[in-house]
């Protein structure tokens, strides 16, 4: 049996949807079990799972939430923004005791993929994950359940971008340096659905990545059900500044 308390990537997503999902719930539950068991009260969990613990929460629903989303990607393809012009130094005060996130964003790391800039948000508005590929692991959704459970998130949007090295780097299968290749596993589904036209592949790996963490994770799954939460899929063009929603 692997060791609880750390994880293999290959492990989490395999050449085929459903075993990337049976490895990936294999992973959480791993994860879980190693945080009590490295001595994590059992009512500290419940607290942090309680919906009625939440420290802070949007008043925004799901879809509203969305919408914020998009009219600031909007603003930004438009070159109208406006969060710049909030004070910066009454946010920084405003935000020194707590959070209030209305949306999460899993993007990748890519340098060219600024979120807030790009959906026209400023500090304190968006719960960013970041990770090559804007792939699904234990890590990225321990996070983004913390946003959920406990900051109240409203909207999870997996974003996909054009020209992303990582996916052009799995399409190809070529070696590469270090541990970048643990990338590939988590990719290789979209590859297989889209084949060799990398554009199609990323569209497909954020439309993956999303399905799997609805389903793998418990805390998201709920939430969702009881309408409290969407998670969507998202391309963002380098070019031309603008997000698709991906259906």
């Amino acid at each position: 049996m692997p060791d609880s308390t750390s994880f293999d990537p290959i492990l989490l997503v395999s050449a085929s949807t459903q075993n990337s999902r049976r490895n990936f719930l294999f992973g959480t539950a791993a994860a879980f079990a190693g945080v009590v068991a490295a001595g994590i009260a059992a009512d500290s969990v419940h607290t942090l799972l309680d919906p009625d613990a939440v420290l802070a929460q949007t008043t925004l629903t799901p879809d509203a939430a969305l919408k914020e989303l998009m009219d600031g990607n909007r603003r930004f393809a438009s070159g109208n923004t406006t969060a710049h012009t909030h004070d910066l130094n009454i946010l920084k005060q405003h935000l020194v005791e707590k959070q209030e996130p209305f949306a999460a964003v899993l993007s990748c790391a890519d340098s060219r993929v600024p979120v807030e800039i790009v959906f026209d948000q400023t500090l304190g508005h968006l719960f960013v994950t970041r990770v090559a590929g804007n792939i699904i692991t234990p890590e990225i959704v321990g996070s983004l359940e913390y946003g959920v459970a406990v900051l109240g998130t409203k909207v999870i949007l997996v974003l996909g971008h054009s020209n992303c090295g990582a996916v052009k780097a799995a399409v190809a299968g070529k070696a590469v340096p270090g541990q970048i290749s643990t990338l590939y596993a988590h990719l290789q589904p979209a590859v297989d659905e889209a084949g060799p036209d990398y554009k199609a592949a990323t569209k497909a790996n954020a439309k993956i990545q999303a399905k799997l963490l609805s389903q793998a994770s418990t805390v998201v799954s709920e939430k969702i059900k009881e309408g409290q939460l969407k998670v969507v899929a998202g391309y963002y063009d380098i070019g031309s500044g603008v997000v698709t929603l991906l259906g």
